[in-house]
């Protein structure tokens, strides 16, 4: 696969069954992850959030490696300055940060559908963080996760360091960010980075059992609980008390939050439509 193969076939995309599957391949540079593949990956998740016929979303890779950072060698030239500017000027590497990495890590979270990762390999940087952004996380056993930012002499971006404290404690989130050493599979889900680690051959049956099992559920309910969770993060205990009480508010007026009830009490099996 070269730097001519078609965006569509660097990063695929397709839906089944209610989950729409976004494939990162460019086995050859192990997924490193271009500019052009993160913005199509960003306006993927929002084209899911908003299409009622996709109720969940599987982030996965081909090859050996889920994503191994950002691909430094397909970056995009800088805008043009006037002449005698210097090559660089302060706020330069902030935008790009925020219009960047930062930006993508943002579309998972805020992504109104479930999002599951299915790491087949290593995970690496921006490629760490696109997984552990994900609601759940699914780890082949050689999968690996690599802060590798402090080994280029690099501060982590991409929401490293806010992402990580959410998962494991402090002391533990310096250990990973400090040596930057590689981290396997069960020892990621030990930790709680990782949510459950599958045979190689298994991962991709797991991800499509999970995702179809988001799919069916109350999709509205499952986005307000996502939206709770995420919230209650940085809200004190009347923050979080105020957004359970409008989120109940909103979801009662949800078909699916009324089909919950109704099929409880007529003793059935819930038809949910995902509105």
């Amino acid at each position: 696969m070269t730097d001519e193969t078609p965006l569509t076939e660097q990063l695929q995309h397709r839906v089944d069954g209610g989950v729409a599957w976004l494939t990162l391949n460019r086995p050859e540079a192990h997924n490193a992850i271009t500019p052009d593949q993160r913005d199509r990956m960003i306006d993927l998740l929002k084209a899911a959030s908003d299409d009622l016929a996709v109720r969940a979303v599987v982030i996965t890779a081909t090859g050996k490696g889920f994503c191994t950072g950002a691909d430094l060698r397909a970056s995009r030239p800088p805008a043009p300055k006037p002449e005698g500017a210097p090559e660089r000027v302060a706020g330069d590497v902030a935008r790009m940060i925020r219009d960047g990495a930062q930006r993508l890590v943002a579309s998972i979270l805020d992504c109104e559908k479930p999002v599951v990762a299915a790491v087949n390999g290593t995970a690496a940087g921006i490629g760490a963080h696109i997984a552990l952004a994900c609601d759940l996380v699914l780890a082949a056993e050689s999968a690996k996760f690599v802060e590798v930012f402090v080994r280029r002499g690099l501060v982590p971006d991409g929401g490293g360091a806010y992402l990580l404290p959410w998962l494991v404690g402090v002391q533990k989130v310096k250990e990973l960010l400090f040596f930057g050493d590689s981290v396997s599979a069960a020892d990621a889900a030990a930790m709680g980075l990782v949510n459950r680690v599958v045979p190689d051959d298994e991962l991709a049956t797991t991800a499509a059992e999970w995702a179809g099992r988001l799919a069916a559920g109350p999709t509205r309910s499952i986005a307000l609980s996502k939206w709770l969770v995420n919230r209650s993060l940085e809200s004190d205990r009347a923050g979080a008390f105020g957004d359970e009480a409008l989120a109940q508010d909103l979801n009662m007026t949800t078909h699916d939050a009324n089909e919950g009830v109704r099929s409880f009490v007529e003793r059935r099996d819930p038809d949910y439509r995902g509105w």
